[in-house]
């Protein structure tokens, strides 16, 4: 293996890149910004984050915790990342968006096996890419209409797309205190968030006009597929008026400092940067048209004069059925030598797409070599996510880390027991595994 081209500068491609230059790879990142940009993307770093600045619980008892202390133990430049440019956020890892993109852009830059190349590459018969031994594509969800046409005609048209939802972001400034108050759930003593409690008149209000509010119309040639993590807070809404308060507004742990009480129902909100000078409204995915957004948002009290930084978005995502098109190593069945890593291949979230990349820098640095690279165990976070992509469904869908996808406990045991066997066995067995990577 002499040099691989990786298409896109996500996280997907920059993890990616950083382990086969870990691995004394040379390879080449192809990255269209700033030339051009998505209809998400604003900024020309690498590793922009276009949605939450969170990645989720740290908590081991969590499928999203042990992916990553695994990626982690990996050599994650995402998690480096992470670690370095953290924002408090309570038992999750939030991180600065704008530090944690300039991180993991200076990291690619300054490493001698790695190139940046500001090109976008449309086809997987780009010229640029002939002299390349392997080529990876990382190029996300919102990857150029012609490069998922070229795409599609190795793979065929069955394609599939659903919708990511991006929430409004606050200025911290213009929420009213008097209203709001600070406080983790169930733990009190915290103060990583805002909380903006509604008693049951001010709920239903905003559920009344959320419900009827004006929005934003799919394309006529998309399908609208919302997926379940990632659902816009109206359609959420018009599943039923008790939806959101069982749901991102629930209560539950978050008492009134002020009276003592849980409200009705609760808008959290959490810190966007270590200044903590603007908030993201948790849970507040939205396709609601701008003026709508800034009309019924501001009904949420503490948020009547919100001054909205940024106003919530939908945008495309697109992935592949993998279990029918990648082989074990994420290669294209139809195109040998073209691999996928990233959300395109079906997994949700941001450290799942850097996982897949992780993966494949790894698989691909020993390829030509005299070394198996031994496949993680399925009980582990990074194992049970590889899994779920060769697991063929009838109606194969993108998925985050959760303990549904790890191989059945085989035990009775309640709820919280059964959270940490889960994480007890992943430990135990992603430890012994590690044992086995240590010659390469």
């Amino acid at each position: 293996m002499k040099n691989i081209a990786i298409i896109g500068g996500g996280l997907a491609g920059c993890e990616a890149a950083w382990q086969l230059a870990r691995h004394n790879i040379s390879c080449t990142v192809f990255e269209m910004k700033p030339d051009r940009y998505s209809p998400a993307h604003e900024n020309p770093n690498l590793g922009e984050l276009v949605c939450s600045n969170s990645f989720r619980s740290e908590e081991l008892s969590t499928g999203i915790g042990l992916l990553q202390r695994e990626m982690l133990e990996l050599g994650s430049l995402v998690m480096q990342s992470a670690l370095a440019n953290r924002v408090p956020a309570g038992k999750a890892l939030a991180v600065d968006r704008h530090g944690f993109a300039q991180f993991l852009t200076n990291a690619l830059h300054n490493n001698p096996q790695i190139e940046v190349r500001r090109k976008e590459i449309d086809s997987l018969d780009h010229p640029d890419l002939a002299d390349f031994d392997k080529v990876i594509i990382a190029a996300g969800p919102l990857m150029s209409d012609a490069l998922a046409q070229s795409l599609a005609e190795v793979i065929g048209r069955d394609s599939l797309y659903f919708y990511d939802a991006i929430a409004p972001i606050v200025s911290a400034e213009s929420i009213d205190m008097v209203k709001a108050f600070r406080g983790s759930r169930y733990r009190p003593e915290d103060n990583d968030y805002l909380n903006c409690p509604m008693n049951r008149d001010q709920y239903q209000h905003f559920y009344s006009e959320l419900i009827k509010a004006q929005t934003v119309s799919a394309r006529d040639f998309e399908k609208e597929i919302h997926f379940q993590g990632c659902m816009p807070i109206e359609a959420m809404a018009c599943k039923g008026e008790m939806t959101m308060a069982y749901g991102p507004l629930k209560p539950v742990g978050l008492p009134n400092p002020r009276t003592g009480k849980e409200a009705f129902a609760v808008v959290q909100l959490r810190a966007e940067n270590v200044a903590g000078t603007a908030f993201n409204m948790v849970g507040f995915q939205t396709r609601l048209k701008y003026p709508e957004q800034k009309r019924v948002f501001s009904l949420i009290p503490g948020l009547e004069q919100a001054e909205f930084l940024r106003l919530g978005s939908m945008h495309r995502n697109t992935y592949v059925d993998s279990p029918k098109v990648l082989g074990p190593d994420l290669e294209l069945k139809g195109r040998a030598g073209v691999h996928l890593s990233g959300q395109i291949t079906g997994v949700e979230g941001y450290l799942e797409s850097a996982a897949t990349g992780l993966w494949l820098g790894m698989k691909l640095a020993v390829q030509g070599r005299e070394i198996a690279l031994p496949e993680p165990p399925a009980d582990t976070a990074l194992g049970a996510l590889l899994n779920h992509l060769g697991r063929i469904e009838k109606n194969f869908q993108p998925s985050n880390i959760n303990f549904g996808l790890f191989p059945a406990l085989n035990v009775r045991a309640k709820k919280a027991r059964r959270k940490e066997l889960h994480a007890e066995r992943a430990q135990k067995s992603f430890a012994a595994w590690k044992k086995e990577l240590l010659p390469l």
